[in-house]
């Protein structure tokens, strides 16, 4: 009765925005958008109007399923499959503009709306997939797949509306389908507020610094970043540091204060467990348990099982055997790292022992010591235009693409920039918008995102728009952006996501573009951060900021000389990360452990090294915990694929970093295809085998 109360409490407040707070006609998402190529007008879309969007399109899509179900005529690939990838389109609008708007630009008008929206949104999937007569009529069409002369996508498209009725609980009993929509209901509220709390975690602590002298190792453009971080926090006169990559890592790597290094270091990992009111501890034990409890609903032994069942690794045992042999191979190298670092602190005449918030700070020394390599001195190099201007420069030797600002089109704030896409021809390809730099309405990390994905209706090619979202170093008034080589490589990373967009061919929607198993997904962008460090690509983007002056072949060797410095760490924390992941979601019963202990023992078991602390502790670990399925069981996924990128890369090694013919075969077989296919299949075909993992070992130095 109080579930019954709570949805008909939702749905009034839904009914009085729509009637009180816009009219049909005066909300701009309801509508054809009336923009260059129908991109969402962002300077008309206001808070007050999802609420009433989402009504009228959850009540869209029911209204669409209801004429297939009350369908007369026997089931047909069309009259059924086809219909309902049709479903809903005003819902996938809407959704996408919101969902991409609280991860970059959100505010406490959103987040109350997403907290309302969340249990409706539940409740409105769950209904489509338990609905048995829809159900019926798609196991229809799947009885008679072998004799409908369908073609590859087809296919695949039946196969994957079928398994996600399957899946999605159509073939449980009464009870347990009461119960699975529950477990549903609270996952799409936790994951939420999860991800909330990180976010409100990150942005409430400021390490405050009013001593100069404690600056003592920062270059100017972070003590300037520093000064105006403080000055908006109301600090004028000091310098203000934050959890924010852009801020925290090059704190890390060159304040010469240790102890300060610990505290933000230790601010940074202990987000979430700080037992006030965004702690995420007691989130996490529900999460973990509820995801427990659907699996074996479904027959699952766990949420792993479940989730794996459609990647390409298909069963845990085949995922944690690789995460543990890779482990091995780079905790071998990290404590080899580790003994270098420990030389140059006793060189220095110190006696204390190497711990996680000294690693950046010496392994920098260790940088500068082996291959005379310092960050702040390529940097200079890597001003952001200049290396928006490489990505673009890549796509367009490798495909012929071509990307031309634009400012004239609504942009989703107004940091970002937007540019259209078109072929060689001159055909139009997409829009694509680009969101650099970080602020306290937008999540950490980067990402890519579609508004519009790619699909075929009736006859005519929908072309998507795309967004690339990211976090890097802001410019200051005296010096422009200025990246880190590593932030040049999320560049690349997240530049390589939006060609897997742009370039979809696909005819369904639900195909196109990312919509691939997630431990193929990241195939696509991590090739692309190969071209990033290779001569002929710095050469034609790295230019001193001040003189345009371009890259030296000297730097340009160091820069390659040392491409597997630190490997064993960069791997090792990400693996342990990974390995986190699998062992919360290979569990068979609840989690009645506090998440610090099961971390602790997870930890113990990988044999993890103290000097190490994993990519993501547990409460701030937004990959697993901040959507109802996300990375869950997944975050394995990116290592995976780099064993598929680095074979991958080789292709390109063999016949030229730009050959068009190599660039052909991936564009045809990877990017164009989407899910519309096996991967494994899909891959054999660009490379003509199974990739080597050995291409990945030798990449990162691990053998």
């Amino acid at each position: 009765m109080q579930k019954f109360i709570s949805y008909l409490l939702l749905a009034l407040v839904l009914s009085s925005a729509c009637t009180n707070t816009t009219k049909m006609n005066d909300n701009p998402l309801l509508g054809k958008f009336d923009t260059p190529y129908e991109v969402p007008p962002f300077d008309l879309i206001k808070p007050e109007h999802f609420a009433p969007a989402f009504k009228d399109a959850m009540e869209e899509q029911q209204n669409n399923i209801k004429q297939i179900t009350a369908n007369k005529e026997l089931p047909t690939f069309a009259n059924t499959i086809e219909a309902f990838e049709l479903s809903g389109p005003l819902l996938k609008k809407v959704s996408s503009i919101f969902y991409n708007l609280t991860s970059a630009n959100t505010n406490k008008e959103l987040k109350t709306i997403a907290k309302e929206i969340a249990p409706l949104l539940s409740k409105h999937n769950d209904d489509i997939y338990l609905n048995l007569a829809l159900f019926k009529r798609i196991k229809s069409v799947y009885a008679q797949k072998d004799d409908l002369k369908l073609t590859q996508e087809q296919h695949m498209l039946l196969e994957k509306k079928y398994q996600s009725f399957n899946r999605g609980g159509a073939n449980l009993d009464t009870n347990a389908k009461a119960r699975f929509r529950e477990i549903n209901e609270k996952l799409a509220s936790l994951t939420l507020q999860f991800g909330d709390n990180v976010l409100s975690e990150t942005n409430n602590y400021i390490l405050l610094i009013d001593n100069k002298e404690d600056l003592a190792g920062l270059n100017e453009g972070v003590i300037e970043a520093a000064s105006k971080l403080a000055d908006r926090k109301g600090y004028e006169g000091k310098w203000a540091f934050s959890t924010h990559k852009p801020s925290i890592i090059p704190f890390l790597q060159y304040a010469e204060n240790r102890d300060l290094r610990k505290e933000l270091f230790n601010a940074y990992i202990n987000r979430g467990d700080n037992n006030n009111e965004f702690d995420n501890k007691e989130i996490i034990k529900q999460i973990v348990s509820l995801r427990v409890e659907r699996a074996q609903l479904l027959g699952y032994e766990n949420h792993a099982s479940y989730i794996l069942e459609q990647n390409m690794a298909k069963t845990p045992s085949t995922v944690t055997d690789k995460l543990s042999f890779l482990m091995e191979k780079s905790l071998a190298v990290a404590e080899q790292e580790v003994a270098d670092m420990q030389e140059i602190i006793k060189k220095e005449g110190n006696t204390f022992k190497l711990e996680a918030w000294d690693w950046w700070y010496y392994s920098e020394k260790v940088k500068k010591a082996k291959y005379d390599l310092d960050e702040n001195e390529i940097r200079p190099y890597f001003e952001l235009n200049n290396v928006v201007d490489g990505i673009k420069y890549t796509a367009n030797q490798l495909y012929g693409l071509t990307f031309e600002e634009n400012n004239i089109l609504p942009l989703p704030h107004s940091d970002a920039k937007a540019f259209i896409v078109k072929e060689a021809n001159g055909d139009h390809v997409g829009v694509l918008y680009m969101d650099f730099h970080p602020r306290e309405s937008k999540r950490g990390g980067a990402w890519m995102s579609s508004y519009r994905k790619q699909s075929v209706k009736n006859g005519k090619n929908i072309s998507p728009v795309i967004t690339m979202v990211c976090n890097f170093t802001s410019p200051t008034d005296d010096t422009p952006a200025l990246l880190s080589f590593e932030e040049v490589q999320t560049l690349f990373h997240e530049f390589g996501h939006a060609l897997h967009g742009l370039l979809s061919d696909c005819v369904y929607e639900s195909l196109s573009g990312t919509d691939v198993p997630r431990d193929f997904v990241e195939l696509p962008s991590q090739i692309m951060e190969h071209w990033a460090s290779t001569p002929e690509l710095l050469r034609y983007y790295a230019k001193h900021y001040k003189t345009n002056e371009v890259i030296s072949d000297e730097l340009i060797n160091k820069i390659q000389n040392s491409a597997k410095f630190n490997q064993g760490f960069i791997t090792t924390e990400y693996l342990a990360a990974a390995i986190l992941d699998m062992d919360y979601h290979t569990l068979k019963s609840p989690l009645n452990d506090n998440p610090n202990s099961f971390e602790n023992q997870s930890i113990t078991n990988m044999k993890l090294i103290p000097e190490i602390v994993t990519r993501y502790r547990s409460t701030y670990f937004n990959h697993v915990f901040s959507s109802p399925v996300g990375y869950s069981s997944g975050y394995y996924a990116y290592i995976w694929a780099a064993i598929l990128d680095s074979d991958a890369f080789q292709a390109f090694n063999e016949n030229g970093i730009f050959d068009k013919e190599t660039a052909s075969k991936f564009r045809t077989n990877i990017l164009e295809r989407g899910g519309t296919e096996d991967p494994m299949k899909l891959y054999e075909k660009f490379r003509g085998a199974k990739p080597d993992e050995n291409a990945l070992l030798n990449d990162r130095g691990l053998i």
